[in-house]
């Protein structure tokens, strides 16, 4: 079921809190999962799964199940813009219910980086598109579904993509073993999900709690 106690606590205005991404939504994605683009090949670096990406990146840039730098899942959108500034296109639609649920860039955020705030608070960041920031596992864009499964090994959780035939598909990464339930309604769960398109490549990759299992953003 994609309705659950997370999407419970969203506004009514959320009718159907259904799992996604589109492209409607501030020209960053909304559905980026099904039609962004895969990032070109950065040479071997995505290719070859080696010592360097199975180990954890210990850069303060990484992107993990935490957040990125100082934005930290649960912060509230006042601190956010405080330290990144406001959105960077204001006159955007951020969501159905901006007051529920949005996403958003703020301004001095890297490109490719999206917000999605759950009832004023931080719930995930995604990496779309353009965007060079890698996770903890030296792992970014334009990865292949190969390197992501080697460098985690069992904690590695694939699913079908839900609009793309194989080789698309989910690979959702927890914390703490989550292994046997369908869907993770613990506010906090923390994780990562790479979102692996028809080219058997990373197209777009979600950081933080529950909220990393929505595949269609706030709608």
């Amino acid at each position: 079921m994609l309705k659950s106690a997370f999407c419970a606590g969203l506004a009514a205005g959320l009718a159907a809190c259904a799992p996604a991404d589109t492209e409607d939504q501030a020209d960053y994605v909304t559905d980026a999962e099904r039609i962004a683009p895969s990032p070109p090949s950065t040479g071997d670096t995505a290719r070859e799964p080696n010592v360097e990406q199975a180990a954890d990146t210990k850069s303060s840039d990484a992107l993990t199940p935490d957040g990125w730098k100082d934005l930290r899942i649960g912060m509230t959108r006042e601190k956010i813009t405080a330290l990144y500034g406001p959105d960077a296109q204001p006159d955007a639609v951020d969501g159905p219910d901006p007051e529920s649920c949005a996403e958003y860039r703020p301004e001095n955020a890297p490109d490719g980086m999206l917000l999605m705030l759950v009832d004023g608070k931080l719930a995930r960041i995604s990496l779309i598109r353009e965007a060079a920031v890698k996770t903890e596992k030296a792992l970014g864009l334009g990865a292949t579904a190969e390197d992501v499964k080697a460098a985690y090994g069992g904690k590695a959780i694939v699913t079908p993509h839900k609009y793309v035939d194989p080789p698309a598909e989910y690979i959702t990464i927890w914390r703490e073993d989550r292994s046997g339930i369908s869907y993770v309604e613990d506010p906090e769960a923390r994780g990562l999900r790479y979102v692996v398109g028809e080219d058997g490549k990373v197209q777009t990759i979600h950081a933080g709690g529950p909220a990393i299992q929505l595949v269609e953003g706030c709608l």
